[in-house]
């Protein structure tokens, strides 16, 4: 991969340029996550300019949204890799998204689906490749990486944070059309700090196509490389598309918090706090308030154990996530179990469900997105990676189809089902490890880049 190491390389911290990613990508989930917490609310709503949809409804266009917005990077990473280089990617799906979001903020239905559009084209530029380049980051093979993704992924759920606070705070108490706004200023936010300092910090990390880099590399004279893949690439690209698919059982489920959770929240959870009633969007911060005490955890647990060569394989730290994940519907059970005896659920169960798909969410998401880098063929990365969000795409869509069956079902129902399908996925995903981590022919591998004794206070510095 081109530019392997970006300027101000430290081996006993991470390159400066990880920061940079990790603050744009925060504005970016910003804009995002303040969102697509108003969206239901919005489109069920009957006051302050709400559509006033049913259910269903509102949730089959969520899961439709958020389905193609991972849909489009498969598009967007195959043409950064060809031709654009993920650079420049990254600010022209930035631009994209922060027009959408202003869209939104104008009261049209006309211009809700436009913005929708810009939306969703933007993030197919944007998301796989600000991935691909931190990876990028770090050469084959060095153990900070799984670290890293683990950090830049802090920066995922401190934007959710202010999101969830700014954009909805506003969009329900003051208008919805206030907090779609809003998400569009926190995506100028992060493109000023990109173009500002990305010559700084990154290198040469991303700045040309990866196409371009792999035909300069070919020396005159020398026979053409072969444009297929190999025996090994063949199967690493497999091992990629089998987890994917485990992925599409954890992110169905996952990504309720957005959809049934969120509704089922406003209606029917006890949120007064001193006579002062909690607004809803706000309840979705438990995910990222977790992430953001848990991620320097869970990175330095990796480090920690990749040092003395005892780090879990891939696919085991994904099936534990998949375990915790169903884990956390229990408490949604016993949270519908008491809302349908009593009328209100108490906040703790929905905390508490949070908590445990959180931990879900850090054994299986940083590393799903390290995995891709380390696994898929270099020439083909920002491709694969916007495959692996294939999968997000998927659930994101299945999701507010399941959630749509709580009005036949009820939420009870649902919750049930996610929470024995996850539990078998994780059960299945652990048995098929062995035979996953062999096809992954060693590019899984770690080299800690330091003695476990000067490793051990470093994996994670500046968190």
């Amino acid at each position: 991969m081109q530019g392997t190491v970006a300027a101000g390389d430290a081996r006993k911290g991470h390159p400066r340029g990880l920061y940079l990613l990790f603050f744009t990508e925060m504005w970016e989930r910003m804009s995002y996550y303040g969102m697509r917490g108003l969206l239901v609310l919005f489109l069920t709503s009957k006051v302050n300019g709400g559509f006033g949809w049913s259910t269903a409804d509102a949730l089959s266009l969520y899961g439709t949204y958020t389905g193609l917005v991972y849909l489009t990077p498969i598009a967007g990473g195959f043409i950064a890799d060809r031709f654009m280089g993920q650079r420049r990617a990254v600010v022209l799906g930035g631009v994209l998204m922060m027009i959408g979001h202003l869209v939104l903020a104008l009261p049209s239905v006309t211009m809700f689906y436009a913005g929708l559009g810009f939306l969703i084209i933007g993030n197919g530029f944007f998301k796989p490749n600000i991935s691909t380049m931190v990876g990028g980051l770090y050469a084959p093979g060095d153990g900070r990486r799984d670290s890293a993704f683990t950090i830049f992924y802090m920066g995922i759920n401190l934007g959710a944070v202010l999101g969830n606070f700014i954009c909805g705070t506003l969009g329900e108490r003051v208008g919805w059309h206030w907090g779609f706004g809003a998400a569009g200023v926190g995506m100028l936010l992060g493109l000023i700090a990109f173009l500002s300092l990305q010559s700084k910090l990154l290198g040469q990390v991303g700045l040309v196509p990866v196409k371009m880099v792999t035909d300069a590399e070919s020396k005159p004279g020398t026979p053409k490389k072969s444009s297929g893949f190999s025996r090994d690439e063949i199967d690493r690209i497999i091992v990629i598309f089998i987890i994917a698919l485990f992925v599409v059982a954890f992110w169905t489920g996952f990504e309720q918090a957005g959809g049934l959770m969120n509704l089922y929240t406003d209606a029917k959870v006890d949120r007064g706090v001193l006579g002062w009633e909690v607004p809803t969007t706000w309840f979705q911060n438990f995910n990222s308030i977790f992430i953001v005490a848990l991620a320097p955890v869970f990175a330095g647990l990796w480090s920690w154990l990749a040092a003395r060569g005892k780090d879990p394989s891939i696919p085991v730290k994904m099936g534990l996530g998949l375990l915790f994940l169903s884990t956390g519907f229990l408490f949604m059970l016993g949270a519908s179990s008491e809302s349908a005896s009593v009328g209100k659920a108490a906040a703790w169960w929905v905390a508490m469900a949070y908590l445990f798909h959180t931990m879900g969410e850090l054994c299986l998401s940083p590393v799903g997105l390290s995995m891709v880098t380390k696994v898929a063929p270099a020439r083909i990365v920002s491709a694969m990676m916007g495959v692996w969000f294939l999968a997000n795409a998927a659930a994101n869509k299945l999701a507010g189809v399941f959630g749509g069956y709580s009005e036949k079902l009820g939420e009870f129902g649902v919750f049930l089902y996610i929470t024995i399908g996850t539990g078998i996925a994780g059960v299945l995903l652990l048995i098929v490890s062995p035979i996953l981590k062999r096809m992954m022919h060693g590019t899984d591998e770690v080299k800690p880049s330091a003695p476990p004794s000067e490793q051990q206070g470093g994996s994670v510095a500046a968190a």
